[in-house]
């Protein structure tokens, strides 16, 4: 028994400097764990696919799926969803083009021919923005026409007035 259990130990030893050499060759090589990982996956996965259960399973499968797709309630659901999805996508290209129209004539509009639209004009939003303009631009052009302390514009025109290009 002892001369048993010193030949065990001789081996593991043994084993443990083949194993020791063997990731030495592996690391020489490129291999790495990951590598190791994914080959035995792959015979698993070929070990599988050759098992008889996987075999008879992919069989029946396909009994099944030839006769769901010979059935006429699968043609006429096929059918019917292929029109449907014809129609749907023939709607949403309508849709697309005509938001592209109307983007594109948005696009053509001016700032001034929206500020001229009479339901923009009459919003009390827009009446207040132009009280506040019109506030504004009378202080200013007002204290600049008043003004007695000889003090010029900064644009240089001198005594003449300014010009008023303002849409308001």
């Amino acid at each position: 028994l002892s001369k048993v259990e010193e030949e065990i130990g001789t081996l593991r030893q043994v084993l443990a400097a083949k194993e020791r050499h063997c990731g030495e060759l592996k690391r020489k090589l490129g291999l790495t764990p990951l590598d190791g990982l994914k080959q035995n996956l792959s015979k698993s996965w070929h070990d599988v696919q050759v098992s008889n259960a996987y075999v008879k399973t992919s069989e029946k499968l396909g009994e099944w799926n030839d006769k769901v797709t010979q059935s006429d309630f699968y043609k006429k659901t096929q059918e019917t969803l292929s029109q449907a999805g014809q129609k749907t996508s023939a709607a949403l290209s309508n849709v697309g083009s005509v938001i592209s129209r109307k983007l594109g004539d948005m696009s053509s509009y001016s700032i001034r021919h929206s500020i001229s639209m009479p339901a923009m004009r009459n919003s009390a939003t827009f009446k207040s923005f132009e009280d506040r303009v019109g506030t504004i631009k009378s202080r200013v052009v007002g204290s600049r026409e008043n003004s007695t302390d000889g003090l010029h514009s900064p644009s240089g025109a001198g005594d003449k007035p300014p010009q008023d290009n303002a849409p308001f």
